[in-house]
């Protein structure tokens, strides 16, 4: 019986985590309107949630950026920094993206909406899109996670 269980639950894991985009529409920084469910997928989506006073969320964010250029030459794919910022913090995300120099587009997610559709409990918070299916995500950061993260988009090129 154990091993039927087993057999079950790991059959049922890729159904379980491969999860649908959920129905949400947030602002861009020229306070338009994106639905994520409809943000085109058919390449890979990163979807990197960040803050402008969290130090690994900004350490995430620039680290991508300094291998943005090289990694669109090994595989398409797009990157969504979407800010959490409350309305207290949320002024500051044009004045952080622009000194940056961050080549995402930003999405605010001051009411944190999508956090909890997604049921983002801490960030940095990572998701890879692909086909309209979450395929990957990954709380925090650490250096090195980013290899990790174009392992998993090259990998969405394989399926």
């Amino acid at each position: 019986m154990k091993k039927i269980l087993l057999v079950i639950l790991v059959l049922s894991l890729p159904l379980f985590y491969a999860q649908q985009v959920p129905n949400v529409s947030i602002s861009n920084l020229n306070n338009e309107k994106v639905n994520v469910s409809k943000i085109d997928s058919s390449n890979p989506v990163v979807l990197t949630f960040w803050a402008t006073w969290c130090l690994p969320c900004m350490e995430e964010l620039n680290t991508i950026n300094e291998k943005y250029e090289d990694w669109q030459k090994e595989a398409k794919f797009s990157v969504y920094a979407v800010s959490t910022d409350d309305a207290r913090t949320a002024s500051k995300v044009k004045t952080v993206v622009k000194s940056k120099g961050w080549p995402y587009a930003v999405l605010l997610d001051s009411n944190q909406t999508l956090k909890r559709a997604l049921n983002v409990n801490s960030i940095p918070y990572l998701v890879l899109l692909h086909k309209g299916k979450i395929v990957y995500s990954h709380v925090g950061y650490s250096s090195g996670d980013e290899d990790e993260l174009i392992a998993k988009i090259k990998d969405c090129y394989k399926n």
